[in-house]
Formats: structure tokens, C-alpha cells, sequence
């Protein structure tokens, strides 16, 4: 499965990821918006949670695209 997603993921550019970020977040606020559980335990955490989240879930993707050096 993962060199399909690969072949297919080789297709976009940084603006087709940026929308596809953009519609995450969107899908995300809509959700936390009409359900009310979800409302109340997102405004429950500790903000400092998500960061937290945030910087993990950000560092693979922050090194492959600016660290990582290529095998040219």
C-alpha cells in the first residue's frame, strides 16, 4: 500500500498539501463545532498538550524537508 500512496503522493505540489492541510483543520473545527463532547474535552487539555503534539507529529516531516541531505 505505501508505494501506491507513494506513486499517488508524488502527484502534489506544496499547494495541494498546503489545501489538504487547510482541509483537515476545517474538518477539525467542524467537527469540534457541532459536537459538543469534543467541544468541551478539547477546551478541558491542557493547551499545552497540543503543542506538545504539534512539534512531535512535525519533526519527521521538518527533517526529511529541510535537514535531511540527498544522495546526489
Amino acid at each position: 500500500m505505501i508505494p501506491w500512496l507513494n506513486k499517488k503522493f508524488s502527484k502534489m505540489n506544496a499547494w495541494d498539501i498546503f489545501l489538504v492541510n487547510l482541509a483537515v483543520i476545517a474538518g477539525m473545527l467542524f467537527i469540534i463545532t457541532i459536537w459538543s463532547v469534543a467541544m468541551n474535552w478539547v477546551q478541558s487539555v491542557n493547551p499545552w498538550y497540543f503543542l506538545i503534539a504539534w512539534i512531535i507529529f512535525g519533526i519527521r516531516p521538518f527533517y526529511i524537508t529541510f535537514l535531511k541531505k540527498d544522495k546526489k
